[in-house]
């Protein structure tokens, strides 16, 4: 089953974080995210200010429905999403399903804009869009 398809679960306090193994597993299904410490990472950057909110109000709809809420980080039109499982002091499996979620968010936005008629976007501009968050954060 695809992250995208699945639901976060209310972890308990005595989980465990997943294995070093599993992290680099779901780490390769999710698109850009940074493996950071006991957390993932990533940017996410738009063409203005209300774009950014727009992104983060949506997101924060999927967030409150899964139970499971990134730390986020707006600077203009930047985005800055951390996920990590707090109860457990790392990552779970809720981590890379809201990830994915995110990520199939973001990507529906930015192809709904590519297919109205007022799409400014060239491809250049939709791939700078997504930042991969290796790069610092400022």
């Amino acid at each position: 089953m695809k992250l995208t398809e699945m639901k976060c679960i209310d972890p308990q306090p005595t989980d465990s974080p997943l294995e070093n193994t599993q992290v680099k597993r779901y780490v390769e299904e999710i698109d850009s995210w940074n493996l950071e410490d006991k957390a993932i990472k990533k940017e996410f950057s738009f063409k203005s200010f209300p774009e950014a909110i727009a992104f983060v109000q949506d997101l924060a709809k999927i967030a409150q429905e899964q139970n499971h809420h990134p730390d986020i980080l707006i600077s203009y039109k930047k985005v800055k999403l951390t996920l990590s499982t707090h109860k457990i002091g790392g990552l779970s499996l809720n981590d890379f399903i809201v990830a994915a979620k995110i990520d199939q968010l973001f990507f529906f936005q930015i192809n709904q804009k590519e297919n109205s008629p007022d799409n400014w976007r060239s491809q250049k501009d939709r791939q700078s869009h997504c930042h991969n968050s290796r790069q610092e954060w400022n």
